[in-house]
């Protein structure tokens, strides 16, 4: 008998193409043992064992469109393979690299025993009792990106369900001050994962109650299904913009010195720019633009 899979469909939900330096618990590590530098395209080839062998092209054209204008923004990992480099993760941006005419890459270099070391370590890391869920959630999102595992794969290696480990990492849907306050607090994953698909207004509302009232999982449960009977919640009215906004706003971005910018507009007509510093002197620069 075939397992069912989670599909497709859920797994698109998870953002794992930006990794958060702030919640990944072998950064340091990574930075030791690991090289960013920019490689020439002809220098990389892809890993004849990836299981990924079918591209979209129209995926992989309007891709290839974005970075023609706006460059990578997250590097491919990538480890030395005789005179060349063997792509760990990121084959599609090097695919889409090479049809927009590209000559170089934005590349994290490791040697194979320092991409093993780093597996082991997040492993190890995410078994710990004393990280929080969006630590673990961020250390899954990067065995995904940057290790080609499946969330099946995470789910053998952790012994947890594949369930989990997928739910766990929608962790990293929800806004930035209410991921804040679920580590400031030690909130549960339980309390809350009802809130992922919800408006950021909602979330910060529902938050200050799990904080003030101590509301229990159960409780924002029965309340956002409460919101829900009266049409004022979730999924249907916040809409992150894929195509409308995205080349203004990642130019917008592109002007004050920063590597990622995002939109989300809600049904309602209200919405958010979100844009991405590394460190507090790439956050002076943004301030000073």
């Amino acid at each position: 008998m075939s397992r069912r899979g989670l599909g497709r469909g859920l797994e698109s939900l998870i953002p794992t193409e930006y990794i958060e330096e702030e919640f990944d618990v072998t950064a340091d590590i990574d930075e030791q043992v690991s090289a960013l530098r920019e490689l020439k395209l002809a220098e990389i080839e892809p890993d004849k064992n990836q299981p990924r062998k079918i591209f979209d092209e129209v995926e992989l054209n309007a891709l290839a469109v974005s970075i023609a204008e706006h460059g990578v923004f997250q590097p491919i990992v990538v480890v030395k393979a005789g005179v060349k480099y063997k792509i760990v993760a990121g084959e599609r941006r090097w695919r889409a690299s090479k049809l927009a005419g590209k000559k170089t890459i934005p590349a994290i270099v490791r040697t194979l025993p320092a991409q093993n070391q780093l597996e082991l370590s997040l492993i190890e890391n995410v078994q710990r009792a004393d990280l929080n869920a969006i630590e673990i959630a961020t250390a899954y999102a990067k065995l995904k990106t940057q290790f080609n595992m499946t969330a099946a794969q995470i789910a053998e290696r952790v012994g947890k369900s594949e369930a989990s480990i997928v739910n766990t990492m929608r962790l990293l849907n929800l806004p930035e001050a209410a991921k804040k306050q679920m580590v400031e607090n030690g909130l549960s994953e339980g309390q809350m994962r009802p809130l992922i698909s919800a408006e950021p207004e909602i979330v910060a509302e529902v938050v200050e109650k799990i904080v003030g009232e101590g509301w229990s999982a159960r409780r924002v449960e029965q309340y956002m299904t409460e919101l829900k009977a009266k049409g004022r919640t979730s999924s249907k009215h916040t809409v992150r913009v894929a195509g409308t906004y995205e080349k203004e706003v990642a130019e917008f971005g592109q002007k004050l010195g920063v590597k990622k910018a995002e939109i989300a507009i809600s049904a309602r007509g209200s919405g958010k720019i979100v844009l991405r510093f590394a460190n507090e002197e790439e956050l002076k620069k943004i301030l000073g633009a």
